[in-house]
Order: structure tokens, then C-alpha cells, then sequence
């Protein structure tokens, strides 16, 4: 069993700026959701849990390493997935993961083909190792990406926006291959995407502005809203009565007409009942720590 435990983190820039504020989490093997609005700290926290900068104060100890002081520990056990990333034009999916390889160590020429084979057919890609990479689909890119991040069996694997721009059915095998891995490691989903937390993630936290606002189990965090969730249409010249009056957490037309959801212990007259989801504890979350 894996473990990335982080204690008190604080990170300040040179500007004055605090990107993180007193995080603290547990995560163990399997996949952990980072959710959040965009700027909202998990590109920081991301850089400092894998070296690329130091921390203010607080400390990052995975399997029980502290990998603030000895960086390459996590580097060597590390595969990301970057929700964009570069290839080398004209350079087939082989030889480029080959290239990969050598850079992450793997310095035996038969042990870095079986692992390129491995991955290949794992992604389900063995039949396009001859094909140029930056040709590939969106979707095909993808699949790749999770093939170079998994060379070298790393101990913790971060994927940042991981299905932005990939359609359905493409997200679903995705979804489904990054939930096969996460079984033997620490999986760090990076996302202000809900619905890829809600498909994959076991344990999640929602951060904003660098802090750590909520963090559970997805259906317990749904649980604790039963009974809280009302809707109603409305008028759009009644919207800022309404949020002078509820705690309106989201809006949205539909059929041209705006709905909108709150949050509130008791029924308040006009409002229909609603069965909560992950998106009503994320944007409920947010709303009262604004």
C-alpha cells in the first residue's frame, strides 16, 4: 500500500501571494479527486507534491520519504499525465516511448521493450506503434499519454483535466483503463470537471484560493445534502431577490426558462424537493466559501 501523506503545507511566492494555505491530506492506493474551480490552487500543489518547488512550511511524506528533502524519491516513482502535452513530430508511438524510458532510467534495451509491448497492448495501441504520434485522435493521444506515465511503474501516478475535449464514449474507456490502474497505486485526479470525479474517485477534496474546503467520500458528501436541495423556476428579474433571499448555489436554463437550486434545512414555500448529486455538494461547497 502506497501512502502520500501531507501535513500542514503552505506555500507563499515571492510576490506575497498564497498559493497554498494550510493543506492537509491522507491518500492512499486508489483514485483521489482534486476538485476545483480553475486558479483555485491544484496546479500549485501539484508542482510542490512532485519537486518542482519547495513549499513555505509543512511537510510531504510518501511512504513515509519526505520527498520536500528528497525530491528524487518521488521523481523516480512518478507518472504524469499533463492535460496537454508535446510530442516530437514525425517520431512513431514506439520510438518515442522508448525514448521515454531511457529518460526515466530504464536502461536495459529488452526490460524497456517489455514494458513498451506491455503498455501498448494495455492502451490498446500495439497495433498503431508504428504510427506518428502527433497524428493521433484526441482520444488516441490520451491513451498514449496514460502508456509514458505508467513506464517505469510508478508508485503514484497525477493526471491534470485527464477528458477535457474527449467525447463520451472515448471519456468512458479512458475512465475505465485509469480505474483498472488505480488498484495497485496513488492515482491524483486534477479537475474542475465534477462529473470525472463522480465516475471515478472513491475519496475526494474540494479546494478553493489554495485551501482545502471539504473532503470525504463522494456518496457521503451526497448523503449529508438529503432533505437540503430545492428548485424552482423563476423569472429572470427575480434572480436577485431570490439571492438576497436563499443561498442559491446554482442556475441554469432550461427550455428558456431559469431554474434555480438552493441550499436550505427547511422547505421553503414554492420549492420542490430535489435528490442531491455530487455537482449540488461542489457548487454548495463553493457558494459558502466565497
Amino acid at each position: 500500500m502506497n501512502t502520500l501523506k501531507i501535513n500542514n503545507l503552505n506555500l507563499t511566492y515571492k510576490s506575497g501571494y498564497n498559493a497554498i494555505n494550510g493543506i492537509s491530506l491522507d491518500i492512499k492506493n486508489g483514485m483521489f479527486g482534486l476538485l476545483g474551480p480553475n486558479g483555485a490552487g491544484k496546479s500549485s500543489l501539484m508542482k510542490t507534491i512532485v519537486g518542482l518547488q519547495k513549499p513555505t512550511s509543512g511537510s510531504i511524506m510518501f511512504n513515509e520519504i519526505d520527498v520536500v528533502e528528497d525530491t528524487d524519491y518521488i521523481k523516480k516513482n512518478l507518472g504524469f499525465l499533463p492535460q496537454d502535452f508535446g510530442v516530437y513530430p514525425k517520431v512513431n508511438a514506439y520510438d518515442l516511448l522508448n525514448h521515454i524510458a531511457i529518460l526515466k532510467g530504464i536502461a536495459k534495451k529488452e526490460e524497456r521493450q517489455n514494458q513498451i509491448q506491455y503498455l501498448l497492448e494495455k492502451v490498446n495501441l500495439w497495433n498503431y506503434r508504428d504510427k506518428e504520434v502527433h497524428t493521433f485522435s484526441g482520444g488516441m493521444k490520451q491513451r498514449f499519454g496514460v502508456a509514458q506515465a505508467l513506464l517505469g511503474s510508478p508508485k503514484i501516478i497525477i493526471v491534470d483535466e485527464p477528458t477535457a475535449g474527449l467525447d463520451p464514449e472515448v471519456r468512458n474507456r479512458f475512465n475505465t483503463l485509469l480505474s483498472d490502474i488505480s488498484s495497485e497505486v496513488v492515482v491524483i485526479l486534477s479537475t474542475h470537471l465534477v462529473e470525472d470525479v463522480k465516475n471515478l474517485c472513491s475519496e475526494m477534496t474540494i479546494m478553493n484560493r489554495g485551501r482545502i474546503l471539504k473532503t470525504g467520500k463522494p456518496k457521503e458528501l451526497i448523503k449529508e445534502l438529503e432533505g437540503k436541495i430545492w428548485s424552482k423556476f423563476i423569472d429572470n428579474d427575480e434572480l436577485e431577490n431570490y439571492k438576497s433571499k436563499f443561498n442559491v448555489i446554482s442556475q441554469q436554463l432550461i427550455e428558456r426558462q431559469l431554474q434555480i437550486t438552493i441550499y436550505s434545512t427547511e422547505k421553503p414555500e414554492g420549492f420542490n424537493p430535489v435528490k442531491p448529486i455530487l455537482e449540488h455538494v461542489y457548487f454548495n461547497v463553493l457558494s459558502q466559501n466565497n
